[in-house]
């Protein structure tokens, strides 16, 4: 295996050994027995090729990834490989059952917004501008021939790590037979709890890095966070959350800080958290709606 980066292997406690390596601008870890130490770089390995592998391919910085062939191919028809195909087909799932708020269409917004921390707000004008590219119901989409209207961009980001960490799972479930836990910067997925009690997963306080507002406990399936502390903007003490309205171009009002879902895998857990943000101060009531467990944080 020709790795494309780089791993280390660090014991946790007494119980366990984690693999840690970067990916998608996360720190990614792999979690497994101290028993199966000797196994654990190959295993870790696995699971790091897997999310290199998914960057390289759905990146929208890349010049050879799917997104940039996409890009260059504005205005005419191409044929996509299945697995696009398939986040494709999942992505204009989530457009319809959202109502239009979940759109992979509207990262071009990004033109307009940086999320700094500073407080330089985008013009109106430069938001309205790019307004008339937003909008899945305007790519022509039928499996596997895409047409990408010219002007428009895809951008997978807001699914891409948790499928990344759901890939990795399925990976380790086929060749591990002990437990493990998959955590690629916070959105994590467990196929069985470890030999003592239950894994402990902490979850951040709104911009304190590194410090737990609470610890979970988790035996196994996926959770999810999305929230705001480390990608905002501050003006005249309002907070601009980066989490955008593709029908306004502006970040969602009175949104929570932090909201974190269960659910079986990290994909279902992942799109349920951001959809949550998008519901602004409904949060709350659209996660009852769904009837899955979540932890919200104001």
């Amino acid at each position: 295996m020709a790795l494309l980066g780089t791993i280390s292997v660090e014991p946790r406690g007494t119980d366990f050994v984690a693999v840690c390596f970067t990916a998608m601008a996360s720190p990614c870890e792999v979690l497994l027995r101290a028993s199966q130490l000797q196994d654990a770089r190959e295993l870790g390995a696995w699971a790091a090729e897997e999310a290199w592998r998914i960057e390289q391919k759905f990146s929208r910085y890349r010049g050879d990834s799917v997104i940039a062939r996409i890009h260059a191919h504005r205005g005419v028809p191409i044929e996509l490989d299945e697995e696009t195909a398939s986040l494709m087909n999942f992505a204009e799932r989530c457009y319809t059952a959202s109502d239009g708020m979940f759109d992979i269409t509207s990262g071009i917004l990004r033109q307009a917004w940086t999320f700094d921390g500073s407080d330089r707000l985008p013009q109106s004008a430069a938001i309205e501008a790019l307004l008339p590219f937003v909008g899945f119901d305007k790519v022509k989409w039928r499996s596997p021939w895409l047409e990408l209207p010219i002007g428009m961009e895809l951008d997978f980001g807001g699914i891409g790590k948790e499928y990344a960490v759901d890939r990795a799972y399925d990976l380790l479930a086929r060749i591990s037979a002990g437990p493990f836990l998959v955590n690629f910067g916070g959105d994590l997925r467990a196929n069985a709890p470890p030999p003592r009690g239950r894994w402990q997963v902490g979850i951040e306080k709104p911009d304190r890095e590194g410090e737990a507002k609470m610890i979970l406990e988790l035996e196994r399936g996926a959770l999810a966070t999305s929230g705001d502390s480390k990608r905002f903007l501050l003006r005249d003490g309002v907070r601009y959350g980066h989490v955008l309205n593709p029908r306004t171009g502006w970040p969602v009002a009175h949104a929570p800080r932090s909201v974190t879902v269960a659910a079986s895998n990290c994909t279902e857990a992942g799109l349920l958290s951001t959809l949550a943000m998008l519901h602004g101060p409904r949060a709350r009531e659209f996660l009852s709606e769904q009837g899955v467990k979540y932890w919200v944080l104001e």
